[in-house]
This record gives C-alpha cells, sequence and structure tokens, in this order.
C-alpha cells in the first residue's frame, strides 16, 4: 500500500511572495522549485508544497510537524527570525516559555503567515500532544 512511498505536505497560501519568505527565509527550507503560484521546498527527506488557494489558513488543526532534537533551541531560532509562537488557554499540557510538555514529550506550535498551524515535536510521541489542546 502506500506506506512504501515518500509523502508531502502541501500547504495553502493566500500571497506566494510572503509564504516564500517565510518557508525559504524564516525556516530554512531548501529550495526545489519556486514558481508563480506553487513553490516546493524539502525539508530532510519530505517535500514541503506551497500553493495559492483562497482557502488558506483554514485548517484550524496543525498542518505539519517537524521532528526536532533541541526543540527549545528551535524555538529560539524561529523566535530571533520573528517567528510568534501559539499558547493555548485550555491546554492540560504544562507551559514553560513557548514550549509544552507532557510525558517525555515536548511541543511548541506556529503559524505561517496565512494561518496554517504548524509544530515543532521532540520526544517519544506515545499519544500526539495535539488532542490535549482543547
Amino acid at each position: 500500500m502506500l506506506g512504501r512511498y515518500e509523502v508531502s505536505v502541501s500547504l495553502a497560501v493566500k500571497d506566494i511572495a510572503t509564504a516564500r519568505g517565510f518557508y525559504r527565509d524564516k525556516l530554512g527550507l531548501m529550495v526545489e522549485k519556486e514558481g508563480e503560484y506553487e513553490c516546493t521546498y524539502s525539508s530532510g527527506h519530505v517535500k514541503v508544497q506551497i500553493y495559492v488557494s483562497n482557502e488558506a489558513g483554514s485548517n484550524k488543526g496543525t498542518a505539519a510537524t517537524w521532528e526536532v532534537d533541541n526543540i527549545e533551541g528551535e524555538v529560539a531560532d524561529l523566535r530571533s527570525m520573528g517567528v510568534e509562537f501559539e499558547h493555548y488557554a485550555n491546554s492540560s499540557m504544562e507551559l514553560n516559555g513557548d514550549v509544552y510538555s507532557m510525558d517525555g514529550e515536548k511541543a511548541a506550535w506556529f503559524k505561517d503567515p496565512d494561518g496554517n498551524i504548524l509544530c515543532l515535536h521532540s520526544g517519544s510521541p506515545s499519544e500526539r500532544l495535539d488532542v490535549h489542546l482543547s
């Protein structure tokens, strides 16, 4: 079935130039191709496609998650690039700065310029932390 194939992430954006600056320059994704209405970047072995759509930012859940080794360091690097992190009032997780933690896992959420929710994650995923946001 599909488990043996590579998968990519597709994210809708309203302004391709602003999105290019965010994904390429702030997040540091590697350019595969950049076009007028669609761009493809790589992050590890995964392709991240952004494309122009009027539906940009309408997803209310996490759209992409990066597994990182040092979440606090990545959060600090992104903050220095102007990325703001989300804080969720109804979460059952512990919040330290911008990083949520629970049962050995850590996560931090942020949005791209169009409101797509993106996540940094570290630790052993025994259970998705997303379910503890509401």
